[in-house]
């Protein structure tokens, strides 16, 4: 099990910037296995603006781009990718389920597992949740690519 990653270790890993980058940190990782990353909800996002005024929920297509992120790390670790300008490419999106909102002021931690790799193709099983309370659960399939 590797240290856990602060934001820089994160940017080396992922091409994603401010207002699009979604993991904070890493809380641990696996090479090959699974991942546990951070992301910080704060009122401060962009989306709370608009969804929704007065009620305020993290849209479901961003906690799936989370866990993609996460799972683009766990990829690009596991490989011995990061830093060579190697990106990892959404290819499917299965059974995505969302099962409670996620609002302001937690900590949405992002759990991603390895189902299979095989050449450059990868499948993943993630689950979102916050204080123990999954929000969202998601197959992700993605391709490791040339930028």
């Amino acid at each position: 099990m590797s240290e856990p990653y602060d934001i820089a270790r994160v940017l080396e890993a992922l091409p994603h910037r401010y207002p699009l980058l979604l993991v904070d940190r890493v809380a641990e990782l696996e090479k090959g296995k699974r991942i546990r990353a951070i992301k910080a909800v704060t009122m401060n996002e962009q989306f709370f603006q608009g969804h929704f005024p007065g009620r305020p929920i993290m849209p479901g297509v961003l906690q799936i781009e989370a866990l993609a992120q996460a799972s683009g790390i766990l990829g690009i670790e596991t490989l011995d990718l990061a830093g060579t300008g190697k990106l990892v490419y959404f290819m499917a999106i299965e059974s995505a389920k969302f099962r409670a909102p996620v609002e302001p002021g937690c900590l949405l931690e992002l759990e991603s597992e390895f189902v299979q790799q095989r050449s450059k193709i990868c499948k993943f099983a993630c689950k979102a949740s916050v204080e123990g309370k999954v929000t969202c659960e998601v197959g992700i399939t993605a391709m490791i690519a040339d930028s």
